[in-house]
């Protein structure tokens, strides 16, 4: 089939890029076989505009897209987070094309007020939307075009390829007993729980904290280093609570053999495996846990093996995007995607 995948594929970071569901998107895509086109629309707009001002080469990005789709013809057009291709440029879209099948892939949650309206505004003009979070949060968007679907976190197994569950814990490669990297403070309290931890915990244990209390952000293989060095992650979201959601993070931890703390509210037990996550109710249980599972290396080891071969196994990027495509054009579904049952 082919696709055109239209979202930030940041081609101006030359390299030190995030880590990105919308690349692990793209490539999932091609592994399952189909001929994709990237078209990036924050690179195009800053590419087109007078001085590389982004906001003054939004028409032009518009009228790009719809070059590009009247040059490649796609079948299906999967679209995340593209702010500045407006709805009536995907309404001339099917107007030109009647035949073309819109999905839109929204990554972000739904306490976040803009994003929710960005949701519901997509969903006005797309066949189907897929969202990283749970079918019971998702009703409230019912009602408009799009039929309404899951999405998980996934990983990427050329992305997400350390394994450190594969490494005792006294091992001089892993140099961060806990993990928690984040760079955002808006709708969140998470940062008391983290200073919580931090005044808790041993002074000898070796809890990493990047982008936090000064700490320099990490970004591209600086990222990647640290998780390859990292025995234990937390998952904390900026809210918790919302069924099946949670920051890409999850995948990130869980795909390169962190041990991974995530909230019991967000109910992942309804399909991920015992002994793989480590569920938390509230910060006494989380630390007793992190004290637990630091004292018993072969069950942190054991639990963190088991989460990432599950993840690699049944949320791997290729699986992830072939169900996209399947739910977006109405085929009977080709595997028994564990978010499904």
């Amino acid at each position: 089939m082919r696709i055109l995948h239209v979202d930030n594929h940041q081609h101006r970071k030359y390299g030190y890029i995030r880590v990105s569901w919308a690349l692990k998107l793209y490539t999932g895509l091609i592994r399952a076989g189909h001929n994709v086109l990237a078209f990036s629309d924050r690179d195009v707009a800053r590419f087109e505009a007078p001085l590389g001002i982004r906001e003054l080469g939004k028409k032009k990005t518009n009228r790009r897209l719809l070059q590009t789709v009247d040059a490649f013809q796609p079948e299906l057009i999967v679209f995340g987070h593209c702010d500045l291709i407006d709805n009536e440029t995907f309404a001339e879209i099917r107007r030109r094309h009647p035949d073309i099948i819109l999905a839109a892939c929204n990554n972000d949650p739904l306490f976040v007020p803009r994003n929710a309206a960005n949701i519901e505004k997509r969903c006005t003009i797309a066949d189907a939307m897929f969202v990283s979070t749970g079918p019971q949060e998702l009703e409230r968007f019912a009602g408009h075009r799009a039929r309404l679907w899951h999405m998980p976190n996934p990983v990427d197994p050329s992305v997400d390829n350390a394994d450190a569950s594969s490494l005792a814990g006294n091992d001089p490669a892993l140099e961060a007993d806990l993990l928690f990297c984040s760079n955002s403070r808006q709708h969140t309290e998470r940062g008391q729980l983290v200073s919580t931890l931090r005044e808790q915990l041993p002074a000898d244990f070796r809890f990493h904290t990047p982008g936090l209390y000064d700490q320099p952000t990490l970004w591209g293989l600086d990222y990647e280093r640290k998780l390859a060095r990292s025995k234990m992650g937390l998952n904390l979201n900026r809210q918790e609570g919302l069924q099946w959601y949670s920051s890409a993070r999850i995948a990130q931890l869980a795909g390169n053999g962190l041990l991974v703390f995530t909230h019991a509210a967000a109910r992942f037990d309804d399909f991920m495996p015992p002994e793989t996550l480590a569920y938390f109710d509230d910060e006494a249980s989380l630390l007793a846990q992190v004290r637990e599972f630091h004292h018993d290396d072969a069950r942190r080891r054991h639990w963190a093996g088991n989460c990432r071969a599950f993840f690699h196994r049944e949320m791997n990027n290729t699986l992830y995007a072939q169900y996209i495509v399947e739910a977006a054009t109405e085929q009977t579904f080709s595997h028994d995607y564990v978010w499904l049952k």
